[in-house]
């Protein structure tokens, strides 16, 4: 066990010379005894609480139960507020503050006398901005995801919060819904706390730090309002403080074989595209080399065990109920490796050998799966250079391989713009190309790749076109979408050069995406392209505009690739 003097906090707290005094006396108006400054583990508790942020509103409490626990280990907990993101309500997208996110999460926790860290998460972005900014000061952490909302229920039928989004417009549009009764929809979708209770981005990105080891094993399904979810958040307390003892850092434990634990897990749940540029950010964080290549190579033959929206027909609440993630890695157990570390000091193997499934129609065998392959694909091709993907496992088997002729809209205001309009030419065989939506061109990379179909194929009974953007799509979103085109076109890459009438291949099985333009052609449109005007000319937008990587390395700033470490050699006086 560490002692006294090897506590990163003892810095601040141990001595008793001026500085020393300064850094207890202030703290002391919040009425704390001697004892929390001589020696106990001093916890940090992340909090990404908002109101603006609704899927994470019931984390207040839930930090008062970690510190619950953490005071029963023997801990010092002092809870902290850093910027929440929530997605159903910041414009112009989330995607565009998770690096800041991750810098305010860094500095917070370097800066102050933390010798362990609690994650509370719930809402897409602020798992992975949070974990991100842990590891680039790699203190020993753990995560409390804040769980999904209950299921919702309309007339007798699951209704799933953000899956129904993109139905939305068909409702609408083919009179399926009058006005009256979508606004009973909107409140049967989401009738509890939590994040969206489909397997969607919130969800994936649970299920992911849970297979990457950073949460008490069967943590990342419980629903936000079941009791075993403040139970799980009141153990994690304690456990943090066992982990500083135990010196066990996230380096420890994010290894090279815990991200492909994750890859391998998230084919088999059906997860969100969007795992696929966060967990590339988090690994070039921690410092483990992390490709695109290496979700088609170590995933794409998974086969699909969760029947969940939007690639099944069930929620989040019957998956936890079916035995939730447990029953997964178990049933995964011979495809991953069983000996990656954990936060609880076991490995993924004994955490979940016992694992148990109470319904089949949900968690699948490896044996009998839903889909045989899931996963995601890479696509390769002088479309996109350096990859573009696709899922699947939500997309139409028949449009998987397809040749159309492209319908290209240069930005969002275009595609609103145009995209109803009754003499628009496009039929159901054409390939909606969207630019201007990747990391620099919107900029922030939205969830606009699975734009909505025009109205009048909509009404003419066409339920999923190919969609082709440099964009990402919520994880909630399904159609044969191809996502992340990287170069992105604000950039010069190839999808900048489309125009409307080229034809577009795209061949999943042979992992191809090709615009049939001579080469000739393009050249000579590339020459006569302009890069747009940059978005911004002061304030984060700028930095994240001048700083940005592309999708395939994860969209993280490249000064922030890495880790600076703990260390803070000057005090402040």
């Amino acid at each position: 066990m560490k002692n006294e003097k090897q506590l990163r906090s003892r810095q601040w707290f141990g001595s008793n010379d001026k500085m020393g005094f300064v850094h207890r006396s202030w703290l002391r108006n919040q009425g704390y005894p001697d004892d929390y400054f001589e020696g106990r583990p001093v916890i940090g508790i992340c909090n990404t609480w908002s109101e603006l942020t609704p899927c994470n509103g019931h984390l207040r409490d839930f930090a008062e139960i970690v510190k619950k626990g953490v005071l029963e280990a023997g801990g010092f907990p002092l809870e902290f507020p850093v910027m929440s993101l929530g997605e159903t309500i910041m414009r112009p997208t989330t995607m565009l503050f998770r690096n800041l996110a991750s810098m305010d999460v860094e500095e917070s926790i370097r800066a102050n006398p933390l010798d362990g860290v609690v994650l509370l998460t719930g809402c897409d972005k602020t798992t992975p901005s949070t974990v991100m900014g842990a590891c680039s000061v790699d203190l020993p952490t753990i995560v409390v995801p804040g769980g999904p909302m209950l299921s919702g229920r309309y007339r007798g039928e699951p209704i799933g919060s953000g899956s129904f989004n993109w139905i939305f417009k068909e409702k609408e549009k083919t009179g399926g819904l009058t006005g009256l009764e979508l606004r009973e929809v909107e409140t049967c979708a989401a009738r509890s706390a939590g994040h969206c209770n489909t397997m969607g981005t919130a969800s994936t990105m649970a299920t992911m730090v849970e297979a990457l080891g950073l949460t008490l094993p069967g943590a990342s399904a419980i629903p936000a309002v079941d009791s075993r979810k403040k139970v799980m958040a009141q153990l994690s307390g304690r456990r943090i403080v066992e982990m500083v003892r135990e010196d066990l850092t996230l380096s420890k434990i994010l290894t090279r074989q815990a991200f492909e634990n994750a890859i391998v897990v998230n084919a088999a749940v059906g997860g969100s595209t969007n795992l696929i540029i966060h967990l590339l950010a988090i690994a070039g964080r921690i410092g483990v080399d992390l490709t695109l290549e290496d979700f088609d190579k170590i995933g794409s033959k998974i086969p699909l065990l969760v029947n969940l929206m939007p690639s099944g027909g069930y929620l989040m609440e019957d998956f936890f109920y079916a035995g939730g993630l447990p029953v997964v890695l178990k049933e995964l157990e011979k495809k991953l490796h069983g000996n990656a570390l954990t936060v609880n000091g076991k490995t993924i193997r004994e955490n979940n050998a016992g694992a148990e499934c109470f319904d089949r129609k949900i968690i699948a065998n490896v044996e009998n799966p839903v889909q045989p392959e899931a996963g995601i694909v890479i696509l390769k091709g002088n479309l996109c250079e350096e990859g573009a993907v696709i899922k699947p496992s939500a997309a139409t088997p028949s449009l998987m391989k397809h040749s159309g002729r492209a319908v290209v809209f240069e930005n969002m205001e275009d595609y609103h713009e145009r995209i109803d309009n009754p003499d628009l030419d496009i039929d159901e065989n054409c390939v909606i190309v969207l630019k201007g939506v990747g990391p620099k061109g919107y900029p922030g990379m939205p969830e606009v790749g699975n734009v909505d179909l025009p109205e009048k194929l909509i009404l003419k009974g066409v339920r999923d076109m190919v969609r082709i953007s440099d964009g990402r799509m919520s994880g909630t979103a399904y159609g044969t979408v191809v996502l992340h085109v990287s170069p992105e076109s604000s950039v010069g890459g190839t999808l900048a050069l489309v125009q409307n009438g080229d034809i577009i291949e795209l061949d999943v099985e042979n992992r191809r995406l090709h615009l049939h333009v001579p080469d000739d052609i393009l050249q000579k449109r590339k020459a006569a392209w302009k890069a747009p005007e940059p978005m911004a000319s002061r304030g984060w937008v700028r930095i994240y505009l001048d700083h940005v990587e592309q999708a395939h390395k994860g969209a993280d700033l490249d000064i922030l690739v890495g880790k600076s470490g703990a260390e803070v050699s000057r005090d402040l006086h």
